[in-house]
């Protein structure tokens, strides 16, 4: 017999990694698969800037590479504030960061913190799976508020108050959000920020796309939140291609001392798990105060990928899709679904199977407002989401309805 595994664990799903062990088979067999399932720019041809490797190399030659403070260096975190005035007009402090090891980290913690049996997160359907697995991990309760695909994934404020019970401890703001893609403007946030304060809950941002959006629509929730207690989280993944480094924050922002216990509480979370990797975070401060002339260029080289992801899709038999407006992930609505495929994730693994494409079943990101879509990552350059859309293109082809 096995040891007993806990039902926390054994119940946790992350359908971006899932629907990997889908592949197995057919990497086995010599069949060419297209990852279009996870947003890693780094795996492509978006690169860590050199400025960024220099100083990563440097922290290890000068062995920079001893056990750092379990809050984050002091030098990194006063970046992280210098960042968050210059890109998002949000004023903290450093002492109001706290560094992680990804933006999941944060997530964990804040969750861990502030999460027990019973209690409820509200959460944007579609949103990232984390926020749901990590709230019933800690036998909490998730609660999705709809977002309105007719009205580019915005979300419905009314369905959202509707949701609020005395259970309800925090309300999650992803924006840009992963993944529709969508941008969540200044009257929109200003709304959902006039709720939580009505209903005093603590708001979780999300914005770790906050320098990849297409259009000037993208506002930081701490930035105009005055009554309303802010976490927010971001990191170095997305606009620094330093996913596989593993470096992210998360901050406090509030006016009335609301939110020291819970930072307390995250910081002894930080220090029994000693502290985030000292060179790489080395690293994230060259990534900070450096050249940020390289975002530009990675904007718009998404925003071609986008526009050919969105007009290829809109022209597929039995798919369409909204154009997202940030991140670099588009979720289109399968028209098959309830009848050449049972689910959305029937079809993703019949499309893996047939062409080698690989992509994520929408009902991964919520059971209801994901259901009978897909998110398609349209990173990789144009040439490879061609081979890749004419694949699916021929399969939706050959199975579209008589």
């Amino acid at each position: 017999m096995g040891f007993k595994v806990t039902k926390r664990a054994s119940n946790i799903e992350y359908a971006i990694r899932d629907v990997i062990v889908h592949t197995k088979q057919l990497i086995k067999d010599g069949k060419k698969i297209y990852y279009l399932n996870i947003g890693d720019p780094a795996a492509f041809d978006l690169t860590v800037p050199s400025n960024v490797k220099a100083a990563l190399c440097k922290a290890l030659q000068e062995d920079s590479n001893c056990y750092s403070p379990s809050e984050g260096l002091l030098e990194l975190r006063e970046a992280v504030a210098k960042k968050e005035k210059r890109v998002n007009n949000v004023n903290i402090t450093a002492e109001d960061v706290l560094v992680t090891e990804g933006i999941s980290e944060g997530i964990q913690m804040s969750l861990a913190a502030i999460v027990e049996k019973g209690d409820e997160v509200l959460f944007p359907g579609p949103t990232y799976p984390p926020y749901i697995s990590y709230t019933r991990f800690f036998d909490g309760t998730p609660v999705a508020y709809e977002t309105v695909e007719s009205e580019d994934w915005q979300p419905n404020v009314d369905d959202l108050r509707k949701k609020i019970s005395k259970k309800t401890r925090a309300l999650v703001i992803i924006n840009p959000n992963n993944p529709t893609g969508a941008v969540y403007g200044r009257k929109m946030i200003k709304e959902m920020l006039d709720v939580a304060a009505e209903y005093k809950l603590l708001v979780l941002s999300d914005e770790i796309y906050d320098q990849i959006t297409y259009s000037d629509n993208f506002v930081s929730t701490a930035s105009l939140a005055k009554d309303v207690p802010v976490l927010g989280f971001n990191g170095f993944s997305k606009a620094y291609q330093m996913t596989g480094l593993r470096l992210g924050y998360l901050y406090f922002k509030c006016e009335n001392g609301e939110l020291d216990e819970l930072k307390q509480g995250i910081e002894k979370e930080c220090r029994i798990r000693l502290c985030a990797n000292t060179p790489v975070q080395k690293a994230g401060v060259a990534a900070l105060n450096g050249p940020q002339d390289h975002i530009k260029g990675v904007v718009e080289k998404l925003r071609q990928r986008r526009d050919y992801s969105y007009k290829r899709l809109n022209e597929m038999e039995g798919m369409s899709t909204t154009k997202p407006e940030g991140a670099f992930y588009i979720f289109p609505k399968i028209g098959g679904v309830g009848t050449q495929w049972k689910t959305d994730m029937d079809f993703v693994v019949d499309l893996l199977k047939a062409t080698g494409v690989l992509i994520v079943n929408g009902s991964g990101f919520d059971p209801v407002y994901g259901a009978g879509h897909s998110r398609i990552v349209f990173l990789p350059p144009i040439d490879q989401l061609e081979q890749a859309y004419n694949a699916m293109e021929a399969f939706m082809n050959k199975n579209k309805k008589p």
